[in-house]
């Protein structure tokens, strides 16, 4: 069919950038508004997966009660679980220490000789190196190769790109990686070494519901529904073509006339829609996550721990029990494997998890694969001066009439509900 309603502007795309975008532009008077995703379901890259009595989540996502998208949405507050989070990695010395760096395990019990290396690797890298090319010159002028190598945060560079981190463009590690800056300056090594004031953060940390992310956004999209915004979910865009002033989205059988077209869908994807043609240098991860339930001790008492050590696939886990309670006894956790680091195998993935957790003592008793996911475009990685052929891409759409942005279609890593919301926040105000 095609829709009889022009609409004032399309959204394409029902994550937090196209759920904010929608009240952005309803706040700017717009009218008519459509929100078409080729998902079934709200929410985007926020994915939950329910295997019998447990929820797990496609990754590990935390909120803050003072986050900007509550100011749009804040009816959701209610169904968030205060929890109590905590941090740590899995070093290459087989300790358990605090993330992302440790004094203590990284430095102090290196040595004597250890702590000279780390000192004269880190002024070499600062004063003789001044060329910083990628994100391993990034990682290595702020805390020398040594400690580098140590602190098990090269080999965990490589399981979070997917690629050597030499191969990692400069921007991505600077937005990905900001805070070994933050802690690597002098002024922040000398307030680790001196007596200081701690700051206490003043907001909650929050977890979605127990029953998963649709109830939490269904609640906003109720309220813009009642606000006259209409949602087309399960429905696979197959051309965006230009119509007079305006705009068509052919979606299977089904047309839709609009005035403005907001794209928050890969930048690939809107790319093919409007045959732009699509760049193979703007790649995305592709994400396994590995679904365990436990009974038995636990070799670490965090709910998110990182692999920094050198071996193993897997980069993250995160213990839901912590934040929803144990079911029949059974703890249960989600693992994060990059697919390219597991040979593409659910099977090999599985396999190196329990044979890593089981050399380093993290997981002693009744340890079940509940299942699995494979997740493509998990988060866009910087390879090839990507940041150059984003732009060229973003000036090809927006010359067509396509306004994209967010971590999707702006290929721009968004580690935050927040960092997402002011982003598609600032997008929309500057063209208004």
């Amino acid at each position: 069919m095609v829709s009889t309603v022009d609409y004032d502007a399309i959204i394409l795309g029902a994550g937090i950038t196209g759920l904010v975008s929608a009240s952005v532009l309803k706040e700017q008077g717009c009218r008519r508004i459509i929100v078409i995703d080729e998902f079934d379901r709200l929410g985007g890259n926020h994915i939950d997966c329910s295997i019998g009595p447990y929820t797990f989540d496609i990754g590990s996502f935390i909120f803050q009660d003072d986050s900007p998208l509550l100011a749009h949405f804040p009816e959701m507050l209610s169904d968030y679980v205060p929890i109590d989070p905590s941090w740590g990695k899995l070093t290459p010395q087989g300790a358990v220490a605090s993330y992302p760096l440790s004094i203590k395990e990284d430095i102090l019990r290196s040595g004597l000789w250890g702590c000279a290396r780390i000192g004269l690797s880190v002024l070499f890298s600062r004063f003789a190196r001044a060329k910083i090319d990628n994100a391993r010159d990034f990682a290595r002028y702020w805390i020398g190769d040594y400690l580098l190598r140590r602190s098990g945060l090269e080999s965990y560079m490589m399981r979070f790109f997917g690629v050597a981190a030499e191969k990692v463009d400069l921007d991505f590690a600077e937005k990905r990686m900001l805070w070994l800056k933050e802690h690597s300056s002098p002024k922040a090594l000398l307030r680790h070494l001196t007596r200081h004031k701690s700051v206490v953060p003043t907001n909650r940390q929050l977890a979605r519901p127990r029953s998963g992310y649709h109830d939490l956004y269904s609640i906003a999209a109720e309220k813009l529904r009642r606000q006259g915004v209409v949602f087309r979910l399960g429905c696979e865009i197959d051309l965006i073509r230009k119509a007079g002033p305006g705009f068509v989205v052919e979606a299977g059988d089904d047309r839709y006339v609009g005035k403005r077209i907001i794209s928050t869908i890969p930048i690939n994807r809107a790319l093919a829609s409007c045959r732009l043609g699509v760049d193979a240098d703007l790649t995305s991860v592709t994400l396994i996550s590995l679904f365990f339930s436990f009974s038995g001790r636990r070799g670490f008492d965090c709910s998110v721990l990182y692999n920094f050590s050198h071996d193993g696939c897997w980069k993250r886990l995160t213990v839901y029990s912590d934040f929803y309670g144990a079911i029949e006894g059974r703890e249960y956790f989600g693992v994060e494997v990059i697919a390219s680091q597991a040979r593409d195998s659910i099977e090999f993935a599985e396999q190196d998890f329990r044979s890593h957790v089981s050399r380093n003592n993290l997981f002693a008793g009744d340890l079940t694969l509940e299942g699995s996911r494979l997740v493509p475009h998990a988060y866009p990685v910087y390879v090839n001066r990507a940041q150059e052929k984003v732009a060229a891409a973003l000036a090809k759409l927006r010359a067509f009439g396509v306004e994209s942005f967010g971590r999707q279609g702006g290929f721009d890593y968004q580690p935050t509900a927040r960092v997402s919301t002011q982003n598609a926040e600032a997008q929309l105000r500057a063209r208004a």
